[in-house]
């Protein structure tokens, strides 16, 4: 089979699974973090699970731009720049600032986030190095404007994980309401940061890959926010009742 044709068929069924997933998390509230329950089957530490989950992304999207066929281009080093920059903190960073907690992750959630982020980091780095057309020039105005709205969502999205992880004294393993920032207006400002990052990064590569991750992270992570949104709700009668889940003033 030509790679071209396994690449599509796997691009389309990805963009499939987007699909349904949508709806599926919509009614069904996915065990990860406080939404965890006994009957969600085997876990794993938090923290190493984030790092196993989310290494695969760095791992197969630099192996894709290493074997590629374009590594020394301007644009492609930016795009590896912006990948890794998510990235490389998703994974190697951000589990080790969780500190010591007795959280645990289901053993299932960390799988099929592995599946997904190797999946998706071979779409999007294979695509990008290889199988695509030349890169633009980085001077592009498409390119420029996608960096902007890639490091807004990111600015967003590390300014949010700062105060979630002020939140908790040394030793505190419960919630509380997170304030400042976008926490202002939204309960999760971490997950639009992210959803904007993606859309910056779909702008800035126009790579029909980086738009499925797109609708992939809106699938993925609207859902969730409502699920949280309802939950802090439940959980905090002084909840701000001006905050929305994801998009200040409107959802």
């Amino acid at each position: 089979m030509l790679e071209s044709t396994f690449f599509n068929a796997l691009l389309w069924g990805f963009l499939a699974i987007a699909v349904i997933t949508f709806p599926l998390l919509w009614f069904v509230t996915a065990p990860y973090g406080r939404h965890v329950k006994p009957s969600s089957g085997p876990t794993v530490d938090n923290r190493l699970g984030w790092f196993i989950m989310e290494t695969p992304s760095v791992i197969v999207f630099f192996l894709c731009w290493l074997l590629g066929n374009r590594p020394t281009d301007p644009a492609s080093l930016l795009f590896l720049g912006l990948w890794q920059l998510h990235y490389v903190h998703r994974a190697f960073i951000y589990p080790f600032r969780l500190g010591k907690t007795n959280k645990r992750m289901p053993l299932a959630v960390m799988t099929m986030a592995f599946i997904f982020t190797g999946t998706n980091g071979y779409l999007n780095g294979r695509w990008l190095f290889a199988l695509d057309a030349p890169p633009p020039t980085i001077t592009d105005p498409h390119v420029l404007a996608g960096i902007v709205v890639f490091l807004v969502g990111f600015a967003i999205n590390q300014q949010a994980d700062w105060i979630l992880l002020r939140l908790r004294r040394p030793g505190e393993s419960g919630y509380n309401i997170p304030r400042g920032g976008l926490y202002r207006w939204i309960t999760c400002p971490n997950y639009l940061g992210e959803i904007i990052e993606w859309m910056g990064f779909a702008l800035c590569t126009l790579s029909l890959p980086a738009l499925v991750f797109a609708v992939w992270t809106v699938a993925n992570l609207l859902p969730r926010a409502r699920s949280h949104h309802l939950w802090y709700k439940e959980a905090f009668p002084n909840y701000p009742p001006e905050r929305k889940a994801l998009i200040p003033g409107i959802f």
